[in-house]
């Protein structure tokens, strides 16, 4: 576990959430997998994230998360995220965290209009004043507003983000962003990229993957920012099968079977997100196999 006083560095895990038979959350069980997480070297937890299924929760479920979180591993350790429709949903929701006791918030630019840069400069501006630092979230491929390094470092010299999860998975933006906003700290967003975006220079890993396999993805991301490729490589190259999942439309039922194939409780997700097909199943089993497998000499 990192001792960075920034508190979104290191490996953060986008955290899945686990549901009973019958859909309500088991507050025990994700509380339990939190402490789980960091007793596995991972530095923290992100609630509420596209893999924790926000966007299904009601209000009173989605602070609970943050509030359960936080009581498991302690508030420094939890960067929930903020997302919502418009700015003043989330600004509630940055409220809410600073509250609790977190320390640092993610947040999308607005995720039901596609705003330009005047309206996603004032969305960050409204939430950043709730006072706790702000990671940006960039995944173009769902909001449809491309956090471009231009618009960024925009956003950095405003003095609105601190730090941006790249979804986009052009890795070549990390030396741009790092040109145009050198203070702005570079978060890998897509599991399958890491490697890349590590040794462009990121300070941190917003991660799916470790919720199945967390001291393994921790050694691989310890290694690729230390630059030891002789161990990196071949972890990246035999975790590959599981980690481009991340960047799957079904990559919460692929990360919650991957997580039920190693013995944690993933579970079922709520609609619309129906189950995985036979292939898909067979092919996130044959990878978590392959990935927990002993390596032999």
């Amino acid at each position: 576990m990192t001792s960075d006083p920034k508190p979104w560095r290191g490996v953060m895990v986008a955290t899945a959430l686990p549901f009973r038979d019958d859909l309500s959350i088991d507050y025990d069980a994700y509380a339990a997998h939190c402490a789980w997480l960091v007793g596995n070297g991972c530095d923290g937890v992100v609630p509420n994230g596209s893999l924790g299924e926000y966007q299904v929760l009601t209000p009173e479920e989605r602070a609970r998360v943050v509030e359960t979180a936080v009581t498991a591993i302690g508030g420094e350790r939890v960067m929930p995220g903020v997302s919502a429709y418009g700015s003043a949903e989330a600004r509630r929701w940055a409220e809410h965290a600073r509250d609790a006791g977190c320390a640092s918030v993610m947040l999308l630019p607005p995720n039901a209009y596609r705003g330009d840069e005047r309206s996603v400069r004032s969305h960050f501006a409204d939430v950043a004043k709730e006072g706790l630092p702000v990671v940006a979230y960039n995944n173009p491929h769902d909001t449809r507003i491309d956090l471009t390094p231009e618009l960024l470092a925009a956003l950095h010299a405003d003095g609105h983000i601190q730090a941006v999860k790249e979804f986009s998975g052009d890795v070549r933006r990390a030396y741009r962003i790092a040109e145009l906003a050198p203070g702005l700290d570079l978060l890998a967003g897509a599991d399958d990229v890491l490697l890349e975006l590590a040794v462009a220079g990121a300070k941190g890993w917003i991660a799916g993957s470790p919720n199945a396999l967390p001291a393994d993805c921790v050694a691989l991301y310890r290694a690729a920012v230390a630059g030891d490729l002789n161990r990196a490589v071949p972890l990246y190259r035999r975790l590959h099968p599981l980690l481009r999942w991340d960047s799957h439309t079904a990559f919460v039922q692929a990360i919650k079977l991957s997580m039920d194939v190693v013995g944690r409780h993933g579970g079922p997700c709520r609609p619309p997100r129906e189950p995985l097909l036979p292939d898909q199943q067979e092919t996130v089993r044959a990878a978590t196999a392959e990935a927990t497998a002993p390596i032999t000499p």
